[in-house]
């Protein structure tokens, strides 16, 4: 018998993933989040731990307990309020320690 994932299994990094890219979308006259950043939420949230922020404070390093990758958390639209929609990007240990001068 096949289970289905919960919707925090949906939610969890898979192991091929290395880029989980927001978008936020004008409907109706509004701009909504679309279902990467309220992942991106929720994994920031609940399932990644803090371990560094770069020297502008903008770009913050966790680390996934399950597997020990190291994420990005990056704004890549400057031009737009709030550095636009959220992206996490998966990182080198080498790379996470030489920004983020961290023991990683």
């Amino acid at each position: 018998m096949n289970e289905i994932p919960s919707q925090d299994d949906a939610m969890s990094i898979d192991a091929s993933e290395t880029e989980i890219r927001g978008s936020w979308n004008l409907i109706d006259g509004r701009v909504e989040a679309d279902a990467n950043v309220k992942r991106i939420e929720q994994l920031i949230r609940d399932e990644l731990e803090e371990v560094g922020r770069d020297a502008s404070g903008w770009d913050v390093l966790y680390v996934d307990p399950g597997d020990g990758r190291y994420w990005e958390l990056l704004h890549l639209e400057s031009h737009r309020h709030g550095g636009g929609p959220p992206t996490l990007r998966c990182v080198s240990r080498e790379d996470a320690r030489r920004k983020y001068e961290t023991p990683a």
